[in-house]
């Protein structure tokens, strides 16, 4: 493996994985997949040079062989510093970090949260989908 990603089990099932970080720091091959190919949720990292391409693509609409799904979020830090809170499936609070730009939080299951640590903090969020509301969506802890 060409990088190295921080893993949060759960306390309840302790084979578990919940949630993952993804240091940019960490980060020097070309191309990496940073999640495991069966997740909803998926990311690579990509460190590109000037004139660099990929062939023009589009993708297939697929039909999925389950309809039950849960919503998988992913943070990514551009500016400022994001100490980022996990939690357990059912609601206990697991781990407690720091990200910083280039960094990146994957939940996969449980709950997270995160506090902003500097003053104009750019996050951007990404998210399986469709996104059907808060009241089908979440449970708040």
């Amino acid at each position: 493996m060409d990088f190295m990603i921080q893993v949060i089990y759960s306390k309840i099932e302790p084979t578990r994985v919940l949630h993952g970080i993804v240091r940019k720091s960490d980060l020097s091959a070309k191309r990496v997949d940073l999640v495991d190919p069966d997740e909803f949720l998926q990311c690579a990292a990509l460190r590109l040079d000037r004139g660099e391409t990929f062939k023009a693509h589009q993708h297939r609409w697929q039909t999925k062989q389950s309809h039950n799904y849960i919503a998988q979020e992913s943070w990514v830090v551009i500016s400022g510093n994001v100490k980022v809170f996990y939690y357990d499936t059912d609601g206990a609070l697991l781990h407690e970090d720091v990200i910083t730009p280039g960094d990146a939080s994957f939940t996969w299951e449980g709950g997270h949260n995160y506090e902003c640590m500097t003053d104009g903090t750019f996050v951007y969020e990404f998210k399986t989908g469709p996104y059907l509301g808060q009241e089908m969506d979440k449970i708040f802890l």
